[in-house]
């Protein structure tokens, strides 16, 4: 079977960095991808994004060495599966706000006697290769998200669920849940005390911690301790750099510029 490239870069020690998907289009996401990102993720939740368009999305992933990943709508086990079954090599899943419902999230990503999951591989194997069922339950990462309050209260029993890979910080939700407005960065306060303490719980555990981010925080958080940062966002990199390009030739433009988006998760 193939192994997950990010998930031996973690047992290196190593950092993960990944693009992100929110336009529904093989294409597009097939050129993030070849900017040679470790990961690529295709997000289901907040992105435009649906299942069959998700399919074409893997598949063009695959064509580069990117290891595809996909941000489920939510902690359900038939959506969860499927597109494991589609060939995404890790699955990050939004709002676990408890121990239980960390266990469902990691049930959903494993065979028994791990998990729960269904076989039925499907594309996966024609991306995995042989072997897929015997080594899934190793190369598959389960990514939990850390987003809310209630999270932040649950922080222990949920990371010590066995079977979480990583867990992903969600700035802009974490920031709605502590009273303030969503941000990928606050400087100081709860937010920043959460973050840390996201991270260093992680540690004691030998659990990779992962947030959003942009190109521009990415430093700031690996020398945090993170070690799975998305830097990029493909609607981001559209609308930033469409605004760019018309600026050059039309000053005056520059102060309506389109908000950068990555701001979403």
């Amino acid at each position: 079977m193939r192994t997950n490239a990010v998930k031996r870069l973690w047992r290196e020690g190593g950092v993960a960095y990944g693009g992100w998907l929110t336009i529904p289009s093989a294409y597009s996401a097939e050129v993030v991808a070849h900017a040679g990102f470790d990961y690529v993720c295709v997000d289901m939740q907040h992105g435009m994004i649906g299942y069959q368009m998700a399919v074409e999305m893997l598949t063009a992933i695959s064509t580069t060495g990117s290891t595809p990943f996909v941000r489920v709508p939510w902690n359900e086990p038939g959506i969860i599966g499927r597109m494991l079954d589609a060939g995404a090599m890790g699955v990050i899943i939004p709002m676990v706000n408890s121990a239980e419902e960390a266990r469902a999230a990691v049930s959903a990503c494993r065979y028994p006697p791990a998990g729960a999951r269904s076989y039925g591989p499907g594309r996966v194997t024609l991306y995995a290769g042989d072997g897929y069922f015997a080594h899934a339950n190793t190369e598959v990462a389960c990514i939990p998200m850390v987003e809310t309050a209630e999270a932040l209260s649950n922080l222990e029993s949920i990371l010590d669920v066995p079977g979480i890979d990583a867990v992903y910080f969600g700035p802009s939700d974490m920031s709605v849940s502590l009273g303030l407005a969503p941000s990928m960065w606050h400087d100081g306060g709860v937010w920043e005390d959460a973050r840390r303490a996201v991270q260093a719980a992680c540690e004691r555990r030998g659990i990779v911690a992962g947030i959003h981010a942009s190109a521009a925080l990415a430093l700031r958080h690996v020398a945090a301790g993170y070690r799975m940062v998305t830097v990029s966002n493909d609607a981001a990199l559209l609308a930033v750099g469409a605004a760019a390009d018309l600026a050059h030739v039309l000053p005056d433009t520059a102060s309506t510029a389109p908000p950068n988006r990555s701001s979403t998760v």
